[in-house]
């Protein structure tokens, strides 16, 4: 009875693997395309519509977006707002999840009611526009930044974690002299490094995905974004997006590669970022989504 046990769980777990591995598959096969894509000739995409390795790589298409500062400049801009705005929304998150997780503070349940009520209710489209327009952030990076300065659900997360810490510990900390301020920053925060990464790892996709605020508060073209630069590239792809002073005469540009170019280089360094985070990813997720 023992063996037969053993041999279904054995059984189970070549299926269960079977299963992952097909799925992995599944997951990573457009990303292949996409790559290969890229890297393959004009006429290998038009004979070939999907291939996992084209017979003859070449960077052409790479040369192509970066033979204007155009892309690099969309891909510096998407990673100075990914970097600066993540870090605005974690210091933000933070200073106002401390006080709220404490339930002897004054005025608690008015504020967690105001804050819960944006989760169903929101100004819309227009009144951010015209916010963003009378505070003078239009045209400027800073509205891509501020108006989403703290994620409403990832507060309250933050907030209910923050309320699992054992009061033990402030109470201690302040017996010893310790303000606030420095619990938060010695204690709290060390003990707070999973939650942190999964709250990074999720405003840093936010910002770097960023598409329609910019669409609506930068007009200036040296201020977009690599998804800006992506969906011209879609648009135009059958035009010029380089520049053709830095091209040879002879070089014949794919228009499927140039946008499988553009897909790779506006998913390539949001990727690098999750293994960074992966480790506290999984334990992060679930923390503080028990308690209110």
């Amino acid at each position: 009875m023992k063996h037969k046990k053993d041999l279904s769980s054995w059984i189970a777990d070549i299926v269960i693997h079977l299963i992952l591995i097909l799925f992995a598959v599944i997951t990573f096969l457009p990303f292949f395309n996409m790559l290969a894509a890229s890297l393959a000739s004009a006429r290998e995409n038009a004979l070939r519509p999907f291939l996992l390795w084209p017979r003859e790589p070449t960077f052409d298409t790479y040369r192509y977006l970066l033979s204007t500062p155009t892309m690099p400049r969309a891909l510096l801009i998407s990673i100075y707002v990914t970097v600066v705005g993540t870090a605005v929304n974690i210091g933000m998150t933070t200073l106002m999840a401390w006080p709220l997780a404490h339930r002897d503070l004054k005025g608690r349940s008015v504020l967690m009611f105001m804050i819960t009520f944006t989760l169903i209710f929101s100004g819309g489209m227009i009144p951010n526009y015209f916010i963003v327009r009378s505070t003078g952030l239009l045209n400027s990076l800073a509205a891509l930044i501020i108006p989403s300065a703290i994620g409403t659900f990832n507060l309250i997360l933050m907030k209910n974690f923050f309320q699992q810490i054992p009061d033990s510990l402030e109470e201690s900390a302040k017996l010893d002299g310790c303000n606030d301020f420095i619990i938060l920053v010695r204690i709290v925060l060390p003990l707070s490094l999973a939650a942190i990464a999964t709250f990074t790892l999720f405003y840093a996709v936010s910002h770097w995905n960023t598409f329609m605020p910019v669409l609506l508060y930068i007009s200036d073209r040296r201020k977009w974004n690599i998804q800006i630069f992506l969906r011209q590239i879609v648009i135009l792809s059958q035009g010029g997006v380089g520049d053709s002073d830095n091209v040879h005469a002879s070089f014949i540009i794919p228009p499927q590669g140039v946008k499988m170019a553009a897909i790779m280089f506006s998913t390539f360094p949001i990727l690098c970022l999750y293994p960074f985070l992966q480790k506290h990813f999984t334990k992060g997720v679930m923390v503080g989504s028990i308690k209110g």
